[in-house]
């Protein structure tokens, strides 16, 4: 079957934990826009909607009305943190994902090395450079991954003081 080549030839060049990589860094990838599109489309009416159901309100000053407030502005938060220990586990899964088709693939180069009379440094050269292929892999995909999670904490954190700051101003603005 010809689309089942190039999944053949990454068996061939990194050995089987290679697809492993492959498929976390699809889930992660489709993790991260899920994220973007969360963001993008549903998180910003959601927090629109939590402004205007925060200004209808009569009482904004008293302790309860607070409370409210904080119980609102984190369940919004946490909806846009929900994935989070999810994208954070995959980053984390990588590297060793990585790791273990470097030594599979070494085990299986010393195990050829031994089943062969001859001890050629070419054919050892490529074993470990084929073995060496999981490793980059991992690594690459982790520091994408790396790279977009600290941006999504970064932008909770920003939405969070963002969200507190417009409740604040809603209620000063509705009080003039």
């Amino acid at each position: 079957m010809p689309w089942l080549e190039p999944i053949a030839r990454l068996i061939d060049a990194g050995g089987v934990v290679l697809v492993g990589i492959a498929a976390v860094a699809a889930l992660l990838f489709s993790l991260a826009l899920e994220r973007v599109l969360f963001f993008r489309l549903a998180y910003r009416g959601a927090r629109q909607r939590l402004i205007r159901r925060w200004t209808a309100r009569a009482d904004h000053h008293s302790w309860s009305a607070l409370t409210l407030r904080e119980v609102w502005t984190r369940q919004l938060i946490a909806r846009l943190r929900r994935p989070l220990p999810w994208l954070k586990l995959l980053v984390a899964l990588c590297p060793l994902l990585g790791l273990l088709g470097t030594v599979t693939g070494m085990i299986s180069v010393f195990d050829s090395l031994a089943l062969s009379d001859t001890h050629q440094a070419r054919a050892m050269a490529d074993g470990v450079a084929r073995a060496t292929l999981p490793t980059l892999a991992g690594m690459a995909v982790a520091v994408v991954g790396l790279l977009f999670t600290s941006r999504l904490e970064q932008i909770i954190r920003r939405e969070d003081q963002r969200l507190h700051d417009r409740l604040a101003r809603a209620v000063e603005e509705s009080d003039a």
